[in-house]
């Protein structure tokens, strides 16, 4: 369906950090106070890399060892212990208590793009443009330059990216004799054929506890959260663009043509397995945890473009992504900022890190030919990753999250998740979770308006 399922291992929107870690600083973002103030060269930067220094790296990433083990033979007086600290909102809440604490925190964090703002704001991360990073801007895609740039500084770097693709069941579309849908008038129609054909068959599941639907709501081209000066906010979860897709979630879910199921299940996947959900609309990670997952319908996938609202478009979306981040208890900033840069922008890192199931944030590898030639085992030899690159760059601008959308992400299943389980029109369920957000970012101390 279109609310896709963020991967459990590194996409997930999770649950509430307590309120007190969540308190922020609406001063101003400003470079953390051991920063030089007349900049730090790429030579002080490399310098630091030959030093004998040992660095912390929390990440969820699996066998991401691999990767730091080509930093290590290359840079070999530096040392990097990586730890999992826990995914998402579960590192978060350990990040939170170290940097409160002032000590036992890591050098480097891998940070998803929602979660960014709220470090950021509070201070609590390094301004990479003290050391530089605005001079790696023409490296990355747009859409990923854009998500770790935060009230005027740059708190992070890309580490992956998920630009928005359909997968789905050829042998079971080919079955019912439905053409893969270019717009969604064509996805309502694919939908209500496959259910009359096979009552026990949806065009896709909708997760009622997964706030990346708003992924959803950024292709249709709204625009619900905007942060201005790091203090005032606006909320308008009935925009033209959230209105649009509301109005046809709402037709789906009343006729009863998708299944609103959590994702991420034993249950789930069988689903997936068996073909009873014919689609999955997500971010381009989503071919490793199929391949990983679901070994047995390897070779029965295809990957298309997203649907689009008006035939002739090309609009996508980012559903996921992480950044890495220098926290600014590091005491090894320099260090600690050299080898985020090597990790998010060396072209031997990002090999490494896409072979491991990263879809890449570069422009170098997204236009490498032969990383858009690839044939892909899990799309039956499709060259997918062309569609994939291509959603990257036609990303919509100007999205922002919410300087406290880890709390907004955990209210959702509260608010708009209970009209999805009840087949209902999303639409009273956003207007619940306007307010709930609007409530808990006055709380906060932000200037909320809620349209």
């Amino acid at each position: 369906m279109p609310a896709s399922a963020p991967s459990r291992s590194r996409r997930r929107f999770l649950a509430l950090l307590p309120v007190t870690a969540l308190a922020l600083s609406l001063t101003a973002c400003g470079g953390d106070s051991d920063a030089p103030k007349t900049g730090t060269s790429a030579a002080d930067l490399d310098k630091a890399l030959q030093q004998p220094t040992t660095l912390t790296f929390w990440t969820w990433v699996p066998n991401i060892q691999k990767t730091v083990d080509l930093f290590e033979k290359k840079y070999p007086k530096v040392k990097v212990k990586v730890v999992n600290a826990g995914q998402s909102a579960a590192e978060y809440t350990k990040l939170q208590t170290a940097l409160k604490a002032g000590s036992g925190g890591p050098d480097v964090a891998q940070v998803e793009y929602f979660a960014l703002p709220q470090f950021a704001l509070a201070k609590q991360l390094v301004n990479l443009n003290d050391y530089g990073a605005d001079k790696l801007k023409d490296t990355y895609a747009a859409s990923a330059w854009s998500q770790v740039n935060v009230n005027g500084g740059v708190y992070g770097l890309p580490q992956d990216t998920g630009p928005l693709a359909m997968f789905y069941r050829e042998d079971v579309l080919k079955k019912y004799d439905i053409e893969p849908p270019k717009t969604w008038a064509e996805y309502e129609k694919a939908a209500e054929k496959l259910h009359q054909a096979d009552p026990k068959s949806y065009i896709a599941s909708m997760d009622p506890g997964d706030a990346g639907v708003v992924s959803m709501l950024w292709q249709a081209g709204s625009r619900p959260f905007q942060t201005k000066k790091g203090t005032d906010v606006t909320v308008d979860l009935a925009d033209k663009g959230a209105t649009q897709w509301s109005q046809m979630s709402a037709r789906l879910l009343e006729k009863k043509l998708v299944d609103p199921q959590p994702g991420w299940t034993n249950e789930w996947w069988r689903a997936m397995s068996t073909g009873k959900y014919a689609m999955w609309i997500t971010g381009a990670w989503a071919p490793a945890n199929i391949a990983s997952t679901l070994p047995d319908t390897m070779g029965k996938w295809r990957a298309a473009p997203v649907p689009q609202w008006n035939e002739g478009d090309h609009v996508s979306a980012e559903n996921g992504g992480s950044s890495t981040v220098v926290p600014t208890t590091s005491k090894n900033k320099a260090a600690a900022v050299a080898f985020n840069q090597w990790l998010s922008s060396d072209p031997e890192a990002i090999k490494s890190l896409n072979a491991n199931g990263l879809f890449p944030a570069t422009k170098q590898l997204l236009q490498d030919p032969a990383f858009l030639d690839t044939p892909l085992d899990v799309f039956g030899g499709q060259k997918a990753n062309k569609i994939f690159a291509d959603s990257s760059a036609q990303v919509g601008t100007g999205w922002q999250y919410l300087p406290y959308q880890v709390y907004a992400n955990s209210v959702f299943k509260d608010t708009v998740g209970q009209r999805f389980t009840a087949y209902a029109d999303p639409a009273p369920g956003f207007a619940e979770w306007q307010s709930r957000i609007a409530d808990y970012g006055k709380e906060q101390g932000f200037n909320v308006t809620a349209k």
